[in-house]
């Protein structure tokens, strides 16, 4: 299985959107290189706010593009980078990848998938009922989270948009994204 780095986005200061960049750095244990959430301990305001010193399993946001095109039929204008992602993919379920998936990003980077992103008020903020389309609930009621992944960098290395992504899946029993 295999996809394509569709953009990439970064922001050394806290804001909900991060400006698209010709390319990102990744360094091992801590995230993207100058970016706000970079870092070994969590970096995400609310989670700070709770306990500063908890292991960061945020440091890379993904987001498949093909939510952008999902939201856009429902009337919403939304793009790379617009909802706080690192990295915009193509052509990846990033939602039904197990726990532990290896994402061997270009010819260096190696991301770890930790979790699901927990979409927030943030999101309405940016554009109203938008909150309603990445976050839902499924036949049997069961709160369904659309907006991205998050993963920790294993390995560093340059990141851009065209850049391939392999999927290495975990062995064993796989285990479900929760959020982190």
């Amino acid at each position: 299985m295999s996809g394509t780095v569709a953009a990439v986005s970064g922001n050394g200061e806290y804001s909900f959107t991060k400006p698209n960049r010709d390319s990102i750095t990744l360094l091992a244990g801590l995230g993207v290189e100058g970016d706000v959430h970079a870092g070994v301990t969590v970096k995400h305001r609310s989670r700070v706010a709770k306990d500063p010193t908890r292991p960061n399993l945020r440091q890379v946001h993904l987001i498949h593009e093909e939510l952008f095109t999902a939201v856009g039929e429902q009337g919403f204008a939304v793009s790379a980078g617009q909802l706080g992602e690192n990295v915009t993919t193509r052509g990846i379920d990033l939602l039904g990848l197990p726990t532990g998936t290896l994402l061997r990003i270009g010819t260096e980077a190696v991301v770890e998938v930790t979790g699901l992103r927990n979409p927030c008020l943030q999101i309405d903020r940016f554009q109203a009922g938008l909150l309603k389309q990445v976050l839902g609930r499924d036949e049997a009621g069961n709160v369904v989270r659309k907006a991205g992944i998050m993963g920790v960098v294993r390995e560093g290395g340059p990141v851009r948009p065209g850049d391939t992504i392999e999927i290495e899946l975990p062995e064993g029993p796989h285990r479900p994204l929760e959020c982190v």
